[in-house]
């Protein structure tokens, strides 16, 4: 039935008192819910200036933290290995969907301090994560997937729209290859709550905490969502690109997410007025689907913090909430399109987000998902624990990257970080832990931190960013000052040689392994 619509460690010895002082009577560390959401752009939250409707995760920024300088990897599955590993995808064989070699996992790590480690949704790896230190894992291996029916065409159903036909997906020890549910009011997002709750209620007697896992497959395409979802978004989006990119940018600036070092990007989309009435009756369908998934996953989320209220396990928890990459200009399109039968939204009919929409959703910066631009790296991050945050309700502008997540919950966990793991050699941890962070104490890196997939490349370096753009990857560097220019408008590479041979320096060293 269908769920309702509805270095070494130099802080170790201090993560062990702040994990006595916020642990549960039972003296274990604080349980740890760690939400992904995939290709959603940065203002497309409520708590991030959006309007779709979010009260979940708006609820856990109002009372956490609001990151402003988080940074993924622009691509789904580097993504997932740099938050999975600590590591970089170029050290863990992670560059495509592959198996992590040289590398530790989160549930690796944190089963060895006590955990029980579940794991739901989307991996984007070859491995299945019970093999990878997860005790139980549901969901789909593989990259994305049909969100009504991820396999084949079920009695009395058209078929759904697809890029392959082989999509992997995992229950536990068990493959399918394809995986065609026989509920058909199966959907993704509920059907990975179902799961989660399901493994809550599962182990809410034991005596160990529990990391929970739930990496979303939305929004990302095909863009597919409940009718009475997509109904709430009526209208909504009619008054096109522009006006509605100007309404988040000034809702992120009455809030305070933002201030004079975030200008608005010039815009990269279309204008409205000049698209014929087909192609912008078109674009508000796509944005009103897109709206409804995220609307669809907030709703999950609150299911999921109910079931913790409900176990008083809330206030031990600690929650956190990022996005893969930036919202994605790729265009994908498949599946029956005869008006009126395959439209978008429904099974289908396999569409995309595009370019106009995604500058949109990437408020107020440039470019999106693939891009080592702020559009493409850029993540909104929340993080929200009643029982370890100091000042909830407050902004952070530590500068984080996903290789960040493991030194963080190992600090939070009491775990340690292995040397040698299954006879192999591990790569040191590249991150930096921000635990501090919730202490409102200042968190500080130590080296620079760096990004390359596909065309894009870029070092963040103190204030320094350089970034480029380019197919062969020995062209332009461009170089920003994030303390005075966030949404790099102003290309400070010219003014600033020496700067820039430094910094390109550096990263060269990193790309040849150095």
């Amino acid at each position: 039935m269908r769920a309702s619509r509805h270095s070494v460690w130099n802080r170790w010895r201090v993560a062990c008192v702040v994990v006595l002082v916020a642990s549960s009577a039972m003296g274990a560390g604080p349980n740890i819910l760690l939400i992904l959401a995939d290709d959603m752009g940065w203002s497309d939250l409520g708590c991030y200036g959006g309007e779709i409707r979010t009260p979940n995760l708006d609820r856990l920024a109002q009372n956490g933290i609001r990151f402003r300088q988080f940074r993924n990897t622009a691509k789904c599955n580097t993504s997932r290995a740099c938050l999975l590993t600590g590591v970089y995808a170029q050290q863990c064989g992670m560059m495509k969907p592959a198996a992590m070699q040289h590398a530790v996992t989160l549930g690796e790590v944190l089963r060895t301090a006590g955990y029980r480690t579940l794991w739901v949704g989307k991996h984007h790896g070859t491995e299945n994560p019970v093999t990878r230190g997860f005790d139980r894992y549901y969901g789909l291996r593989d990259g994305c997937s049909n969100h009504f029916n991820p396999g084949l065409a079920r009695a009395g159903e058209a078929s759904p729209a697809r890029k392959r036909s082989d999509r992997a997906w995992c229950i536990d020890e068990e493959l399918l290859v394809p995986f065609t549910p026989a509920d058909k009011d199966f959907y993704t997002t509920d059907a990975f709550t179902d799961m989660a709750l399901n493994y809550l209620e599962q182990y809410k007697d034991e005596k160990q905490p529990f990391f929970l896992y739930v990496a979303y497959t939305a929004p990302h395409d095909p863009l597919m969502a409940w009718p009475e979802d997509i109904a709430k978004y009526e209208g909504v989006y009619d008054v096109g690109y522009e006006k509605i990119r100007t309404a988040r940018y000034q809702r992120q600036k009455i809030m305070g997410l933002i201030d004079a070092r975030f200008s608005l990007s010039d815009a990269l989309f279309s204008d409205w007025a000049a698209l014929a009435p087909e192609t912008r009756k078109d674009e508000v369908r796509r944005m009103q689907v897109y709206a409804a998934m995220v609307d669809r996953m907030d709703q999950n989320i609150g299911r999921i913090l109910e079931k913790l209220r409900e176990l008083n396990q809330l206030d031990n928890t600690l929650i956190l909430f990022a996005s893969d990459n930036g919202a994605s200009a790729e265009v994908v399109e498949s599946g029956d399109q005869i008006p009126g039968f395959g439209e978008i939204g429904t099974m289908t009919r396999w569409a995309s987000q595009e370019k106009d929409w995604a500058n949109v959703s990437n408020t107020p910066f440039r470019y999106y998902k693939n891009y080592s631009h702020e559009g493409g790296i850029g993540t909104p991050l929340i993080a929200h624990w009643p029982g370890g945050i100091k000042a909830p309700g407050r902004f952070s502008d530590f500068s984080g990257h996903f290789i960040d997540f493991m030194p963080t919950l190992m600090e939070i966990a009491g775990a340690r970080y292995p040397g040698m793991f299954n006879g192999q050699e591990i790569v040191p941890m590249q991150g930096t832990s921000f635990a501090s962070v919730f202490d409102d104490r200042e968190a500080l890196r130590s080296a620079p931190v760096f990004w390359q997939w596909k065309q894009g490349r870029a070092v963040c370096d103190g204030r320094w960013k350089l970034v480029a753009w380019n197919a062969d990857s020995t062209g332009y560097w461009e170089l920003y000052d994030m303390e005075t220019d966030r949404t790099e408008t102003t290309d400070l590479a010219s003014r600033y040689p020496e700067v820039v041979e430094r910094i390109a320096a550096r990263y060269d060293q990193w790309q040849n392994g150095n």
